[in-house]
């Protein structure tokens, strides 16, 4: 591997990056920097994204296709492209034994994923899917106070990432793309909501689902009503029309509630070009929390957010053999739990 230690001199870890659109410019790139890995090379046949990854990174390489990409001497390519090719571009770089980090969701489907990770396990090369949300403040913050037992025995949560853009964006394929394409909420940010779902209260199974169409384009509007192990039950709401959206978060245990009302900033921030430099933030990056109990409210201390945590954890991986941030198994349990809400909810 490129990250090599003489006498205090450490060399970054190459990196390539398949895609430079939201993702992959305002995600990726900046926390890779930020982390110390060597953004050496940019994959994307658009000519107006070419020239924003030559802004960021002069001294990058931009090339056309994933065969190229791969064909570089690399120790992690990140796949950050639209969904449609997730899956041609993680096999890619996994046949020319290249650790993968996936953009979520890692496929389109079920069959997709677990494609993903058996062509990974087949040949020995580590495959994480990016779930950056568990390091938001509030996913951070949330996992504190269940540990604490503050709130007694928790029976519901209602987790949202709801919006009010009631006019299709016609530039994004996020929201024209039919969902076989990989467009639509159900693979945008339910991902996310599922992912943090479970990595707070274990393993769940799918007992509802509403998936809808309201603007005409890919869904915009969905409800997940999970089952936890534990018993917990998760109501997850993903929307684009919904004019006076919820409390990002409301956690209902038997001795209170957890209620954040607002994002994680993090995303605010690297849009604006902001990075956590050296893997740490220098700037505020924590939701405000409050423990409701009836009319007694406490604002508690809440976690910073730190998204930088995932790329340090692939470095530990890819150096020191170490588990990477986010299981293949959970990676199959969300991919999973969206193609039976598919299912369900555009039946229903």
């Amino acid at each position: 591997m490129a990250f090599e230690v003489t006498g205090q001199v450490k060399v970054s870890l190459r990196v390539g990056i398949a895609g430079y659109g939201l993702a992959g410019r305002y995600f990726h790139a900046p926390l890779l920097k930020g982390c110390g890995f060597n953004v050496v090379a940019i994959q994307t046949s658009n000519p107006t994204r070419a020239q924003h990854a030559l802004v960021d990174f002069p001294a990058t390489m931009v090339v056309n296709s994933i065969e190229e990409l791969v064909s570089l001497d690399l120790d992690l390519v990140v796949v950050a492209s639209a969904n449609l090719v997730h899956a041609d571009q993680a096999i890619a770089a996994i046949n020319a034994g290249i650790p993968v980090v996936v953009d979520k969701p890692m496929g389109r489907t079920f069959a997709e994923t677990e494609l993903i990770i058996n062509a990974g396990k087949k040949a020995g090369v580590p495959v994480s899917t990016f779930f950056n949300r568990r390091w938001d403040s509030d996913a951070l913050t949330i996992k504190k106070v269940l540990a604490s037992g503050t709130l007694g025995d928790i029976h519901r949560i209602d987790s949202r990432f709801e919006r009010f853009r009631p006019d299709l964006n016609s530039a994004s394929w996020r929201e024209n793309m039919s969902a076989s394409d990989g467009g639509g909420q159900l693979l945008d940010l339910q991902p996310h909501l599922i992912s943090t779902a479970i990595d707070w209260f274990g393993k769940a199974e799918l007992l509802t689902a509403t998936v809808r169409s309201l603007r005409g384009g890919a869904d915009d509007d969905s409800v997940l009503v999970l089952r936890h192990e534990s018993g917990t039950m998760s109501y997850l709401s993903a929307s684009a029309v919904v004019g006076a959206p919820g409390p990002r978060i409301r956690i209902l245990g038997t001795k209170g509630a957890l209620v954040i009302n607002d994002l994680d900033p993090q995303e605010a921030l690297l849009r604006a070009g902001q990075f956590p430099e050296g893997g740490t933030w220098t700037v505020p990056t924590s939701s405000k929390a409050y423990i409701h109990r009836g009319d007694v409210v406490e604002e508690i201390e809440s976690v910073p957010g730190n998204y930088a945590h995932y790329y340090k954890e692939v470095e530990a991986a890819i150096n020191a053999g170490s588990s990477l941030p986010v299981t293949n198994e959970d990676a199959l349990l969300v991919a999973k739990i969206v193609d039976q809400a598919r299912e369900v909810g555009t039946r229903d």
